[in-house]
């Protein structure tokens, strides 16, 4: 949460409104463990190719309410007549790749979890367990990926994953808190990195 000692609030600059503030000061760049958390946000990447991370933000819970809070092992069985109902939910972005992706990621996941105990061991092992931390000028655009997402994208679809390309991958690694990339400038970058 910001400072509370009264001086002005400077975020990363993407950060402008609601619900964006929210999810950047208490979420984005956070280590994040917890398998169906990172089950979630690798779906809300892929569900935003295309259109504007405010948008998904706010069909959030409506994802969480249709795709059983991200349960893999879940998912993973929706049959076509749930992708039906899903096709019609006002409450998540209603594109049929997308909602089937999810569904063929999700066992891509659980084949993840079988061989590396969780999905959270496979991915932190690209980084050592530690936070690939930068701390550019305000001025700086982040890049839209790296070799790290290149690396990371190429693995998951050699292993079934859909909607991972290197850009989306990357956005992934921002939110999960794998790339803790907040401005030099901005309030969390002075917090203490987990």
């Amino acid at each position: 949460m910001p400072p509370a000692d009264g001086a002005a609030v400077v975020r990363c600059s993407w950060a402008t409104r609601e619900p964006a503030i929210f999810y950047h000061d208490t979420e984005w760049g956070v280590p994040q463990h917890d398998d169906c958390m990172l089950f979630e946000l690798l779906t809300l990447e892929g569900a935003q190719a295309g259109l504007s991370w405010d948008t998904i933000l706010k069909k959030r819970d409506g994802y969480r309410a249709a795709f059983e809070q991200f349960d893999p092992a879940i998912v993973a069985r929706f049959d076509a007549g749930r992708v039906a109902a899903l096709v019609a939910n006002p409450g998540i972005v209603r594109h049929r790749g997308k909602i089937a992706s999810t569904i063929s990621n999700a066992a891509a996941f659980l084949r993840v979890q079988g061989e590396y105990e969780s999905f959270a061991s496979y991915l932190w092992r690209f980084v050592n367990g530690a936070p690939v931390v930068t701390r550019r000028p305000q001025k700086e655009v982040l890049p839209a990926r790296t070799s790290l997402s290149d690396t990371i994208s190429a693995d998951l679809r050699a292993r079934g994953f859909t909607f991972v390309g290197s850009t989306i991958v990357y956005a992934f690694l921002q939110a999960t808190g794998v790339v803790d990339d907040h401005y030099a400038t901005c309030f969390r970058a002075r917090r203490r990195v987990d």
